[in-house]
């Protein structure tokens, strides 16, 4: 494990982060395979930001749950710095997910009965770091979100717009080199929508991490370096 979590430092600007080949995902619904997922792949590349686009059921959602490895494909590899992880077991999978991947949903997921500098320190006790150093870059983060005036707040004393940029530092609470948004904009109106994804972008180039976001907006696919498109369960 230790030689796996190792291999996964920090990589060169332009390096493949990670790779997904043919990956396809069938449930069974009703005793009948549904292939939500049916091929196709990418690669992202250090510091480079790609909008997922498709239809509304598409399994565009599907394909980041599998990358965030929180479910794992029916076919298909997928790896992340070039180390396949498909056959890891669960710990191994949750120690990568936790020291390397990021989310963002569409909504915010804080946890309610947390302050927005708990929601936020609560990422690093996990990886083990200390408590004082937690805070402090916890702060940091909610200053980056401009959020840090609602740090003692609860998530049910905080605008939509507040809750999402609190989630956003969360995110990016453990470094991670790929982050992972899932409509992150799609529950806020257009006003607070643009400002959370302004800063989702400044962010992520600032610290030049690799994104890759779902959306339903072309404006906001638009700003990405490219996009992918998942049609008929192809991923093109």
């Amino acid at each position: 494990m230790a030689g796996i979590l190792k291999s996964l430092s920090k990589v060169s600007k332009g390096d493949v982060v990670l790779s997904v080949r043919d990956i396809k995902k069938t449930f069974i619904e009703g005793g009948q395979p549904l292939h939500i997922l049916r091929g196709g792949g990418f690669d992202l590349h250090k510091g480079e930001i790609i909008a997922l686009v498709g239809p509304s059921g598409s399994g565009k959602s599907t394909l980041l749950q599998c990358v965030g490895l929180l479910d794992k494909p029916t076919a298909g590899s997928i790896l992340v710095a070039g180390t396949p992880v498909q056959k890891m077991d669960d710990e191994m999978r949750t120690l990568m997910r936790r020291r390397k991947i990021g989310f963002v949903y569409q909504r915010h997921n804080l946890l309610s009965d947390f302050t927005a500098v708990e929601n936020v320190v609560l990422p690093m006790l996990a990886n083990g770091v200390r408590e004082d150093e937690a805070n402090e870059k916890a702060m940091k983060l909610l200053r980056a979100a401009n959020v840090a005036h609602r740090a003692s707040h609860l998530p049910g004393e905080m605008s939509g717009g507040e809750q999402q940029r609190t989630a956003v530092a969360r995110a990016l609470a453990n470094n991670p080199e790929i982050l992972l948004a899932d409509e992150p904009t799609g529950s806020l109106d257009p006003a607070h929508a643009t400002t959370v994804f302004d800063l989702l972008m400044d962010l992520v180039r600032k610290n030049k991490m690799a994104m890759l976001f779902v959306t339903h907006d072309m404006n906001l696919a638009s700003r990405a370096d490219k996009k992918i498109t998942i049609k008929d369960g192809f991923v093109e």
